[in-house]
């Protein structure tokens, strides 16, 4: 089977979008991957720091390592990792990519940390994936009021920078900042700035993964991905698609939490079916 590298060269000739789906728990995973196998395309199970807390980081290695020896090409990626410490636990638990998230520091600071992780994970595993990020996009997966703080067109990605952050750290993936956020603004999210994702692609030779996707509309992402995006995370649609479907779960008096808990899993894999039908043009 491809590794997720190789599948990124699949992606980039067939000029499509790996979908990256957010979990925290084996209901969220049930999902992601009857959704992938019922289209048959490639997928990337995403676990933030709190996330893989709650699931346990080698347990969802293990579940994920499972599904891909049977023939699903399924990945874990360890999504927003802070520290040098949690990096390089979640790359020696064996995951197949991991971002360090430093974009609220200087650009000097987020060099130094990002390249430290690169090292590592070029000494642990030349397989393993290492994205950075640069600009800002906020961190809260939630349903919000207004848009993050710190958030607006000046704090996008400059493609220079990007070029230059690129080199000197040597990652495999950028996450960059081109209008994106996380989390839903309930009013509707702002829409991306398509001509800086052709800007900094123009300038990188490494995939754009594009945060956020959450409220992002379909015409977006159509354009987003023919713009040079590679990788699109969503996680908010997955939480409020779980929540509301446990409610219509709870509702028929279920106790028996396979049960209620199945409604759910069913509304999560709609959004996980939808989201890479489209990602992926079928």
């Amino acid at each position: 089977m491809k590794t997720l590298r190789e599948y990124l060269v699949w992606a980039e000739e067939k000029q499509v979008a790996i979908g990256h789906f957010n979990i925290s728990d084996s209901e969220g995973f049930k999902a992601v991957v009857e959704g992938a196998k019922e289209l048959d395309v490639p997928v990337i199970i995403g676990v933030s720091e709190g996330e893989r807390d709650f699931i346990g980081l080698e347990e969802v290695v293990a579940l994920v390592k499972t599904a891909r020896a049977s023939g699903l090409p399924i990945f874990i990626n360890a999504d927003h990792t802070y520290s040098v410490e949690k990096a390089r636990l979640a790359i020696d638990a064996g995951v197949d990519s991991v971002i360090i998230d430093a974009a609220d520091k200087t650009l000097e600071e987020n060099t130094k940390l990002t390249k430290e992780i690169v090292d590592y994970a070029r000494l642990k595993d030349s397989e393993i994936l290492v994205e950075g990020e640069l600009g800002s996009i906020g961190k809260s997966s939630k349903l919000l009021e207004t848009l993050p703080d710190g958030v607006s067109e000046e704090t996008q990605t400059n493609p220079d920078e990007a070029a230059k952050f690129v080199r000197e750290t040597g990652i495999d993936l950028l996450a960059p900042s081109v209008g994106n956020i996380h989390g839903m603004i309930k009013t509707g999210n702002p829409k991306l700035n398509i001509e800086r994702i052709r800007a900094i692609r123009a300038v990188l030779a490494v995939p754009l993964v594009l945060h956020g996707g959450s409220g992002i509309t379909d015409a977006e992402f159509v354009v987003a991905i023919e713009a040079g995006i590679r990788i699109i995370h969503i996680n908010t649609e997955l939480r409020v698609a779980y929540k509301e479907g446990i409610k219509e779960g709870l509702k028929s008096g279920e106790i028996a939490p396979y049960k209620f808990l199945a409604e759910g899993v069913e509304e999560m894999k709609k959004v996980v079916y939808n989201r890479l039908k489209l990602f992926n043009k079928l």
